[in-house]
């Protein structure tokens, strides 16, 4: 009988590569006594052939009629079967067992879940090309500019961005946009509690007179506040004796109006603004939050399978990506993947 076990070594010391195998099934359970282990197809050629094999020579040794064993088992036949048999380990030995993943899982220290991705055809093909990584920082992508993702929330469906060219509380920055995409504004666009605060603004600038409605009371804060509290903001105070306008305001004021259209020198941005009453400017925590959906797209059974949800790269459509040459419509391990007992496997 030709038995596969995973609490014992029944396979033959010579054979490296399928020793190598069975190293690996065991380190996923050592002491199963009826494990099923999904294969390639071409693993299962491989098995097959090497059970023919060994019957084979098996069913020869048991002929008497040593001319026929001769016959069968000439020099030449022997060579074939070797190379037969040392081509299909080879073969193994490039297969992986265990289900691997085509996509990225991580960049730096921040983890890349659905439906981001860093690879083309990983991920929701809504957030396609949003995301860059270097070797330790992962920047998201919008026409104005690479932004540092600090973090991701993926339970409270939140990310964090910090932009360099921002004005803080400590630091000055030129003039500056911030433009997101019409799809990024709608499927992942800066939180409700992310407040923009416009500086520095002329006393002609739209939002103090016809749009004076899109600025807002900010937890009881005030411009005197800002330029007073904020070593950064002084100058402005400085420059004009007396305090000038700014204006607090959402995403969408700056989404549709540049700061050349509102007149405002510089702008900041701080979140978590439901926890700032009462809490100084330089105590505020300066950058960018965006939350996002999750679309829903069938992928908790891909996940639940072992795959990891991607798309179809010409078609957008779902493909439940199972590992580095196979991917499914829906899940793994029913269409392009074969499983395996091992305990049944070559019994007699």
């Amino acid at each position: 009988m030709f038995k596969f076990s995973t609490c014992g070594s029944h396979l033959s010391s010579a054979s490296q590569p399928v020793s190598n195998v069975h190293k690996a099934i065991q380190s996923s359970n050592p002491c199963s006594s009826n494990l099923r282990v999904h294969f390639h197809p071409k693993v299962i050629t491989l098995l097959t052939t090497l059970r023919a094999i060994l019957f084979f020579l098996a069913f020869s040794a048991k002929i008497s009629n040593l001319s026929i064993m001769h016959h069968l088992l000439t020099p030449f036949t022997i060579f074939k079967l070797i190379i037969l048999t040392l081509h299909h380990l080879q073969l193994l030995q490039a297969i992986p067992i265990h289900t691997l993943s085509p996509c990225k899982t991580s960049c730096g220290t921040i983890p890349i879940n659905y439906p981001f991705a860093l690879e083309d055809g990983c991920g929701a093909p809504q957030f396609r090309n949003m995301f860059n990584c270097t070797t330790t920082e992962l920047f998201f992508q919008t026409p104005s500019g690479s932004y540092k993702v600090q973090s991701i929330d993926y339970n409270k469906k939140t990310m964090v961005l910090y932009d360099p060219s921002m004005s803080t509380c400590s630091i000055l920055q030129p003039h500056h946009d911030f433009l997101m995409t019409d799809i990024q504004s709608a499927i992942i666009p800066p939180s409700q509690d992310t407040v923009f605060v416009l500086l520095n603004c002329s006393i002609d600038s739209p939002v103090l007179n016809h749009y004076k409605y899109l600025c807002f009371n900010f937890e009881g804060h005030t411009c005197d506040e800002l330029y007073g509290g904020c070593n950064a903001f002084r100058v402005f105070h400085l420059m004009t004796n007396s305090s000038p306008p700014c204006c607090f305001t959402s995403y969408n004021t700056v989404k549709f109006m540049s700061m050349n259209i509102l007149d405002c020198t510089h702008y900041t941005s701080v979140f978590n603004s439901d926890k700032l009453r009462g809490v100084g400017p330089l105590d505020w925590v300066y950058g960018i939050k965006l939350s996002f959906s999750v679309p829903d797209t069938g992928c908790e059974s891909c996940k639940q399978s072992g795959g990891i949800c991607g798309f179809d790269t010409d078609t957008e459509g779902l493909l439940c990506l199972c590992s580095s040459f196979t991917n499914s419509t829906r899940e793994c391990g029913k269409q392009l993947v074969s499983s395996l007992d091992f305990e049944s496997f070559g019994a007699s």
